[in-house]
């Protein structure tokens, strides 16, 4: 099994920063691919970001390209997503998400096996 615990959110207004840091213990050996989600209220969960072990490849949604940057630490099993200019659409829960394959489906989140519990992320006007 891989756990995996979310940090780094909160409330912030428009137009600032955030970086939320995701810890991974346990099988980290099965976190091939990790990503993160995110979930508003009455939403459905939508892709944000994905990256590969290695670092070489990286995806994301259309709606935070240019703004959110996501990385990790391998070494750390840590997985990074670095949120500026930050906008009120972008209040959720959000989520970071493991899975032990890279597939061309990894902006589903039924292609994760693993989740966090999430953590909150506020963008006031």
């Amino acid at each position: 099994q891989v756990q995996l615990v979310e940090s780094g959110g909160g409330l912030v207004r428009a137009g600032g920063s955030l970086r939320l840091s995701c810890a991974a213990s346990g099988r980290t050996d099965r976190t091939d691919v990790m990503g993160w989600f995110r979930q508003a209220p009455g939403k459905e969960r939508e892709f944000v970001a994905a990256i590969t072990r290695s670092g070489s490849a990286s995806y994301y949604a259309d709606s935070v390209k240019g703004r959110f940057t996501i990385s990790r630490d391998s070494a750390k099993n840590t997985l990074y997503l670095q949120m500026n200019s930050l906008k009120p659409e972008d209040t959720a829960t959000y989520y970071c998400a493991a899975d032990s394959y890279y597939t061309t489906t990894i902006y589903r989140p039924d292609n994760y096996d693993y989740w966090g519990q999430g953590t909150q992320v506020t963008v006031s006007s």
